[in-house]
């Protein structure tokens, strides 16, 4: 009888594990919410948000599900950072130039003027120093930061009219985020930061005459060409287009070591995927611009980009003396752009002017 009752009790405390299994798989699952500065499903970055959460998702079985609000459905565009750092989402896909106003140093995170381009930025990043710099230089806004993505080389700007010589850029309001608007202020035009969902009425309006963002295959569709129809290279205002996932630093230590290698393995993978969806976005894009929309594709006056040259070692020089972690991440960037420079001239440099 003894036996009978003590199988009983087990057969039915091993009924109730079952039955109460799922309730202790849903209890592990952690929930995120990532807020980015994009429009919903923008070609480029807002797709790179969303795939990166589609990827957690996935390699980490359902245990950590991602939900992706656009740009204004929790926070605007300019303030993914706070609240990130401050509790209100567990992750944010953004650009670092953003911040530049509260770390001058953030912008070398995106691009500089006549800074590296995307595969120099990423040997640097990831072989060069540059990660441990931006880990120590996020640190104190309660932030970790990883690649998310890539927009590649982007384009110097969309203008309403033609700019045929430096003179011809002064006076204009020009949408121009990160080291590169000041080099365009000081140049003469002035810089505005108008958030990416907001360029095209602008332009529309007025209120800007001139906007520069990433490239062809993403600024096609938010459709900059219906009234600006001069689109000028090179952008050296913006050689590389590195987006960025922030975790909260609260959010990433709670995480087991598993999903922590999870995050950071879909960031890099999103990061490489989205440079080669570009490259060939920004192929078909350019070329469906020009001949179905009738763009005026063309490059930016010599003196112009002689000058903008002149600007930027000024900028970046500035910038250094801001503080100490600005002067460490500039002179660990300038130095990797000066030490990869004469292989860059012999390698890529070399076999496009050979191609021809």
């Amino acid at each position: 009888m003894t036996t009978r009752r003590n199988f009983t009790l087990a057969a039915g405390a091993a009924a109730a594990g079952i039955i109460a299994a799922p309730n202790v798989a849903r209890a592990q699952t952690v929930k995120w919410r990532m807020v980015t500065s994009w429009p919903k499903r923008l070609p480029g970055p807002g797709m790179s948000a969303e795939r990166v959460a589609e990827r957690i998702r996935t390699l980490s079985g359902g245990r950590l599900d991602i939900s992706v609000s656009a740009a204004g459905e929790v926070v605007p565009a300019f303030e993914v950072l706070g609240a990130v750092g401050n509790g209100v989402a567990e992750i944010g896909h953004t650009a670092s130039f953003y911040w530049q106003g509260k770390m001058p140093a953030a912008a070398f995170y995106t691009t500089v003027p006549f800074g590296l381009t995307p595969a120099e930025h990423v040997a640097w990043i990831e072989a060069g120093g540059g990660q441990a710099l931006w880990d120590e230089l996020y640190a104190p806004f309660g932030v970790k930061p990883f690649m998310g993505g890539n927009t590649g080389v982007c384009m110097g700007g969309w203008f309403r009219r033609e700019v045929a010589s430096l003179g011809d850029l002064r006076g204009l309001k020009l949408r121009s985020l990160g080291l590169g608007g000041e080099v365009y202020r000081r140049l003469g035009a002035t810089p505005q930061t108008t958030p990416p969902a907001e360029i095209l009425t602008s332009l529309q309006s007025g209120v800007i005459d001139g906007a520069e963002f990433v490239g062809p295959g993403t600024d096609i569709a938010l459709g900059f060409y219906r009234v600006a129809p001069f689109y000028y290279y090179p952008g050296f205002n913006k050689p590389n287009g590195t987006g960025e996932c922030i975790v909260s630093l609260q959010a990433w230590d709670a995480l087991p070591s598993d999903l922590k290698a999870i995050v950071a393995h879909a960031c890099a993978t999103e990061a490489n995927y989205a440079l080669a969806e570009m490259e060939q976005l920004n192929g078909r894009a350019l070329a469906a611009l020009i001949k179905d929309h009738g763009v005026k594709l063309a490059a930016f006056p010599d003196d112009l980009v002689a000058a903008a040259r002149k600007q930027a070692v000024d900028v970046l020089g500035e910038l250094a003396q801001r503080n100490a972690i600005s002067g460490k991440v500039h002179d660990s960037y300038t130095a990797f752009r000066e030490r990869n420079a004469p292989w860059s001239r012999v390698s890529i440099e070399a076999v496009l002017r050979a191609r021809g």
